[in-house]
Parts: structure tokens; C-alpha cells; sequence
């Protein structure tokens, strides 16, 4: 089942460098990336046009992305956090 996320990691891993995604990428961008994926694959498609990879290995990836970021690189959390009407009362 992990198979698809190790093909995406290699992908990117040669198109990137090793390991660039520890970088840190904006939670958001990761969202978004993770939200392109699941779209497209919800609409049919099944692999990544630039890749040729599956696009359930992205979404895997961006969800594997987006928990280390969010437990490690806390200073990449760029969501808009809308105020509670709660608070109002």
C-alpha cells in the first residue's frame, strides 16, 4: 500500500534533492498540493501528468508532509484561523 508514496518520494528526491522536502514547505502549499490530488483523482484521473505517478501516492506524501511539518516546523502553520462566533458571546 506504501508502494505509490516511495515512488513519489524517488520522483522527488531526483527532481529535488534528497530529503529537500525537510526543508519545510507552508502548510497551506501542502493542503493545496494534497486537496489538487485528491481532485483530480476523485475526477478519474489516476496518475499525475508530470510524474506518471499514481496521484494516490501524492496525496499520501502530502499527508506524510503535512503531519511531520505540523508536529515539527510549527512555524510553517499559515492557516487562516477564523474567529469563533462563540468568542462573540
Amino acid at each position: 500500500a506504501l508502494l505509490p508514496m516511495v515512488e513519489v518520494l524517488e520522483f522527488g528526491a531526483a527532481k529535488y534533492g534528497v530529503g529537500n522536502w525537510a526543508k519545510g514547505l507552508p502548510i497551506r502549499e501542502t493542503c493545496e498540493s494534497l486537496k489538487r490530488h485528491l481532485d483530480a483523482f476523485m475526477e478519474g484521473e489516476d496518475n499525475d501528468p508530470e510524474s506518471g505517478i499514481s496521484h494516490i501516492g501524492h496525496i499520501q506524501c502530502n499527508a506524510l508532509f503535512l503531519s511531520w511539518m505540523m508536529e515539527n516546523r510549527s512555524d510553517l502553520d499559515d492557516r487562516i484561523v477564523l474567529k469563533n462566533k462563540q468568542d462573540d458571546i
